[in-house]
């Protein structure tokens, strides 16, 4: 087993390769090891990378409105008033605990 740092994208690549060679290692054995290392190596360097930005709460609700092809009236009965719904999806006002379900 020769483990080195993943440096760039063709070490990356060869380090997936690798990893679903490893895949059905049994537990306990120096594959399995190996595969431990390649895995954390590999999620090390695509967190640097290719990190992922978590999205706010108003871009949240407005991709889940689009997604159940929610209008903002379909809203109002969580929210409240049509105004209050129009608050909170221009961001004017915050979210708070009682309208978070």
């Amino acid at each position: 087993m020769r483990i080195q740092p993943v440096r760039n994208e063709a070490e990356h690549d060869a380090a997936l390769t690798r990893i679903q060679e490893l895949m059905g290692a049994e537990p306990g054995t120096e594959a399995s090891d190996e595969l431990e290392v390649l895995v954390t190596l590999v999620d090390a360097y695509e967190t640097k990378h290719f990190p992922v930005n978590t999205p706010d709460s108003l871009t949240v609700i407005k991709f889940q409105m689009e997604q159940r092809g929610m209008s903002r009236k379909d809203l109002e009965p969580m929210i409240g008033s049509r105004a209050r719904v129009s608050e909170i999806l221009t961001g004017k006002r915050a979210l708070t605990l009682p309208i978070i379900p």
